[in-house]
């Protein structure tokens, strides 16, 4: 696989819309985008057209388009198409943040293109962008052990140690968005992933 990859022009937390579910593993998607705004001084507004909050902010000179659907994470698809079709963003212009049960909490991987994994934002996502061809950030929150827990389990806060295992995640996610803004794929990947490893045994 080339190293270069196509620049970033949007980024996309999936979760729910609601004081309710704000704090639950689902919405992993949306506090990563939350610390990226604050951290380069961005401010979300709903704007209905796209079916979500959007925001704007400059990272090492490019601009980024900041997205969190508000239409629950099954219809997230509807929010992202309608933006990236109005500014004529490509898939792979698009990285797409969001919680993975594959994953143990703290653990973060990167990933190029891909099926949706059971994973209903992104299935819905697939569905309505007419492919599958766009990067993905994955946030371990872990799996409950048993297919009827799942619900429940990404539906429900994390534990304060858990919390603090994907806070650090998404840290260390953020230090690597400048290569891929940049389209330096390989590199991210390769200090993420290898940093990540030892993430859930941090004390």
């Amino acid at each position: 696989m080339p190293e270069a990859a196509p620049s970033l022009r949007l980024i996309v937390g999936l979760g729910n819309p609601g004081p309710d579910y704000a704090q639950t593993r689902h919405n992993a998607g949306f506090w990563l985008v939350d610390e990226l705004a604050r951290q380069h001084g961005g401010s979300f507004r709903l704007e209905s057209r796209f079916h979500g909050e959007t925001g704007r902010i400059t990272l090492n000179g490019q601009e980024l388009w900041l997205l969190k659907p508000m239409t629950f994470m099954n219809r997230s698809g509807q929010a992202v198409a309608a933006l990236a079709r109005f500014h004529k963003i490509t898939l792979p212009e698009i990285l797409i943040v969001h919680d993975d049960l594959d994953l143990p909490p703290g653990v973060v991987r990167l990933k190029r293109a891909g099926g949706h994994g059971g994973h209903n934002g992104l299935r819905d996502l697939i569905a309505h962008l007419g492919g599958n061809d766009f990067p993905r950030l994955r946030l371990g929150i872990g799996h409950p052990g048993h297919s009827r827990e799942v619900l429940d389990h990404v539906l429900r806060r994390a534990p304060q140690a858990e919390r603090a295992l994907l806070e650090q995640a998404i840290a260390d996610a953020l230090r690597e968005l400048p290569r891929l803004i940049a389209g330096q794929w390989n590199p991210a990947m390769q200090a993420l992933h290898s940093r990540s490893v030892a993430s859930p045994a941090t004390p």
